[in-house]
């Protein structure tokens, strides 16, 4: 075994087979063993005994718009890191729009970086974007390191990242598939979205009749049904319609390469709790039904879902007016998904080790970042601790996000994240914060 320089101890660490006491061998900041309980410690080596809590491996948050630079009044990588870290995720990849520029070409990319390089906390990848009139930056934009590409099929909220009509949508599609490459989907028809009634106002339920479940559900079919002509591979961002799950399953069946996610707003707020002009709770597609929640979490047992992650898409506080249709849709949660999630899921007899799954073995899997993700030799030394059983009441002024506008204010949580550790070293400790060591991810690093 390599020179170890930090062995972290708990009676519950959460593995690939299982949970167990054990002791985790760290050395260049990645695992070198997970050792017996009782294992001797190295002379040298750093000593962390967490006691009961559990150690998870460092979740990994394939969805967060950082908006940085350009809009970074709503948000930055200085903040959203710390939420993260603070959250246990040590690992998240930025969204390309809501910044200036969007992440549409390799230049523009590197912009992106310039910005991130000091101020990450946690390590971070970048997902580049599909848009009109690009298709030739698609491929020096994935030779340049980006994990895939975003984009949407109905308007994204900010003119400098249009949407792909049908036609852009299998010239981009066709593009990315021939250098084997993924598109991650905003998928919502336009045409159902049209058809819909457009109210404005602060009533939810207006908002809610505006963004019908069948537009989810017209807009997956037909990407599906073009990622099976293509042979491509394409991931569903933000699962809200639970109305869709039997068509995904079963392009699934027939090996569709189709994977979807869901968040923890969607799993964990309702459209009944929602009270008029409560626009912190506007997002796109919508906080649905109580009974399509549960429709959601029997996709999420059932494994149609495969991930859980955040759609962190914050803004400044004025621009969550009380009008529903003018208000910017986005939940901002990066630092609250864990409790969130682990809340609902022990309710409906869920586990640990199924919310592992979810939000970093699954994550981890989609972006293919092959050294995150778990608690096992050769991995990233990357852990939250966690101490399940406790409970507190969200506070937005205890948020570390930049504006501390939540949908979670007032909530009791089960689940206190402790501690998070990036390869071996403590990033963040009960509020507190070490300098940013974050590293800036490529593609297969």
């Amino acid at each position: 075994m390599p020179d170890v320089s930090l062995v972290l101890r708990s009676t519950r660490v959460i593995t690939p087979e299982g949970t167990r006491a054990a002791s985790v061998a760290v050395a260049g900041g990645r695992i070198a063993a997970v050792l017996p309980y009782d294992a001797a410690v190295p002379p040298g080596a750093r000593f962390e005994d967490a006691g009961d809590d559990v150690v998870l491996p460092g979740l990994v948050d394939t969805h967060v718009h950082v908006n940085d630079p350009g809009r970074s009044e709503w948000e930055g990588f200085w903040t959203a890191t710390r939420a993260a870290a603070a959250g246990g995720i040590t690992t998240l990849l930025d969204m390309p729009l809501n910044s200036l520029p969007p992440t549409t070409t390799a230049a523009h990319l590197e912009v992106k970086r310039s910005v991130a390089r000091t101020k990450a906390h946690v390590d971070v990848g970048f997902w580049g974007g599909a848009i009109p009139g690009n298709v030739d930056d698609l491929k020096p934009l994935y030779d340049a390191g980006v994990f895939g590409f975003k984009c949407f099929l109905s308007p994204s909220g900010v003119e400098e990242f249009p949407e792909l009509g049908q036609d852009q949508l299998a010239r981009s599609l066709g593009e990315i598939t021939g250098f084997g490459g993924l598109l991650i989907v905003h998928a919502e028809d336009p045409g159902e979205l049209a058809a819909a009634p457009g109210r404005g106002g602060p009533a939810y339920a207006d908002f809610l009749a505006s963004r019908p479940r069948n537009a989810e559900n017209t807009a997956i079919g037909g990407l599906i049904a073009l990622a099976k002509r293509l042979g491509a591979r394409v991931h569903v961002l933000h699962l809200s319609s639970s109305d869709a799950l039997p068509l995904i399953a079963g392009a699934k069946r027939e090996g569709v390469r189709v994977t979807v996610e869901s968040c923890p707003h969607f799993l964990t707020l309702t459209a009944e709790e929602v009270p008029d002009g409560a626009t912190e709770f506007k997002c796109c597609p919508p906080i649905r039904e109580a009974a399509n929640q549960d429709a959601l979490w029997q996709g999420l047992a059932d494994g149609t879902i495969d991930c859980v992650v955040s759609d962190h898409s914050p803004c400044t506080t004025d621009l969550k007016t009380p009008d529903f249709a003018t208000a910017w849709g986005g939940i901002s949660s990066l630092q609250l998904g864990l409790p969130a999630i682990w809340t609902e899921a022990r309710r409906r007899g869920h586990s640990l080790e199924d919310v592992v799954r979810w939000m970093s073995t699954g994550p981890a899997a989609l972006a293919g970042l092959t050294r995150k993700g778990a608690v096992e030799a050769g991995r990233d030394a990357d852990f939250a601790i966690f101490a399940p059983d406790e409970t507190f009441t969200v506070d937005p002024a205890a948020l570390h996000h930049r504006n501390q506008v939540t949908a979670y204010a007032g909530k009791t949580l089960h689940g206190v994240v402790r501690s998070a550790w990036l390869r071996g070293r403590r990033i963040a400790h009960d509020g507190a914060f070490a300098e940013p060591s974050g590293r800036l991810l490529e593609r297969n690093n």
